[in-house]
């Protein structure tokens, strides 16, 4: 079985939003499509569900600013602005998105230890999200990947889906990117090239 999993299509990344992506809202459509494809037997969301003390906001420190790369409990630490805070209107899915055929929603980045940009794991890997073992459950093998951000939150989903033996697509027209710094979009979407996932 194929399934599809849209990665964060929150208001906050959206165009205005405090993390807003270029081109993330025009993204709404061709998901929408996707999501009623017939040939996924299963389509899942992933959801950034910050709590407001979360320590990848620049906010919860003096010295910092949005950008900043910092250590987190032993690992780089890229410091954000406050986005996906849980329970707010920025942590909602966009404007648009049809989630009928959204089966589950797996929320992510809730410890304020440690960010969590796959859909997977946290960035340690030290706590697993579920969603492996959902998609295996229910038969699942091959999995396509839409949302944002490609060279963050997607870039890593798509990565760990492949590293746990899911054959991956990533839909490159469905996907938006940050591109904190220049290049960062080509150079994720290269990494997912060596890591085994095909770009269609």
């Amino acid at each position: 079985m194929r399934a599809l999993i849209v990665v964060d299509m929150q208001r906050d990344f959206m165009p205005g939003g405090p993390l807003g992506v270029d081109g993330a809202d025009a993204l709404v459509r061709p998901i929408n499509v996707l999501t009623h494809d017939a040939s996924y037997g299963l389509v899942v969301a992933t959801q950034d569900w910050h709590p407001r003390t979360h320590m990848s906001f620049a906010s919860q420190y003096e010295d910092q600013e949005e950008g900043d790369l910092v250590e987190l409990e032993g690992l780089p630490q890229v410091l954000w602005p406050e986005h996906c805070v849980q329970c707010s209107e920025g942590a909602e899915f966009a404007d648009g998105l049809d989630l009928a055929r959204v089966q589950a929603i797996f929320r992510k980045g809730m410890d304020p230890m440690i960010d969590s940009y796959s859909g997977f794991f946290d960035n340690g890997r030290r706590r697993s999200t579920g969603l492996g073992d959902f998609l295996r459950g229910r038969g699942v093998t091959d999995v396509d990947v839409c949302g944002v951000a490609t060279d963050y939150c997607v870039r890593f989903t798509a990565l760990d889906a492949a590293g746990l033996g899911f054959r991956v697509r990533l839909i490159r027209d469905a996907c938006a990117g940050v591109e904190l710094q220049p290049g960062d979009v080509e150079r994720a979407l290269q990494d997912l090239r060596e890591g085994g996932v095909q770009l269609v």
